[in-house]
């Protein structure tokens, strides 16, 4: 992203990142900020960390709750612009379930929020999404069956399966319209959702996702990448 030239005034590109008051999402925020977008960051509730972020290339969008289709009725009407440049899909939820005493609840939630909710995003959003523009979700080697050698996490893992295969759908419905579509696994990142615990931090995930997506083209489309740039198994 370093390299990339900051656009002017007249010609500042558009970002849309949605789960963008903590972690990836609000790395990935400040990142495209800092390198001349104006985004648009979504969330249901904001973060001190984001208000603080505010100005005139940050418009955040609060109440927007991927996982509630009556959040986003209007959402394509609270975005001024006409197109959006780059358009990622973070928002999600981890809950557990324990096989014996399954919790069929929190399996629903994850479903809608991280599965569904993606979807309903592009679909509230497809007609400003124009040629050249790009859509990235950000989903989980857990949602790789090939790599599932330790079962557990059915809510998160039966999620992330169905978020990967409707990015495919995607890749190719979109394709006609030369609109590439990206999959990205950002790394065991310590965020908030998963304890703190990890071996990356949101912003060193951030920047790696961003340079994915630089690199995003119509040859890439539809494939399923680990933020280091590794292809992953499905």
């Amino acid at each position: 992203m370093a390299s990339q030239q900051v656009p002017t005034h007249e010609h500042r590109p558009i970002a849309v990142i949605t789960g963008a008051n903590r972690g990836i999402g609000l790395s990935l925020t400040n990142l495209y900020g800092q390198h001349g977008y104006k985004v648009y960051a979504l969330c249901r509730t904001g973060s001190d960390a984001l208000d603080a972020m505010q100005g005139h290339n940050l418009v955040v969008l609060k109440g927007i709750d991927v996982g509630a289709p009556s959040s986003l009725i209007d959402l394509a009407s609270r975005i001024s612009e006409p197109r959006i440049d780059i358009l990622i899909n973070n928002a999600g939820i981890l809950r557990d379930e324990v096989l014996g005493r399954l919790n069929f609840s929190t399996i629903e939630d994850q479903l809608n929020t991280n599965a569904l909710g993606p979807l309903r995003i592009v679909e509230s959003l497809l007609t400003k999404l124009q040629d050249a523009s790009k859509l990235a979700f950000i989903t989980s080697r857990m949602g790789s069956i090939a790599d599932n050698t330790s079962g557990g996490r059915y809510g998160y893992r039966m999620s992330k399966v169905a978020l990967n295969m409707a990015a495919v759908s995607l890749s190719y419905d979109l394709a006609a319209r030369h609109i590439p579509v990206g999959i990205y696994h950002p790394g065991l990142v310590g965020t908030e959702m998963i304890g703190g615990v990890g071996n990356v931090t949101p912003d060193e995930a951030a920047a790696s996702i961003v340079e994915r997506i630089n690199e995003l083209d119509m040859t890439k489309t539809g494939q399923f990448f680990h933020a280091n740039g590794e292809r992953l198994l499905w």
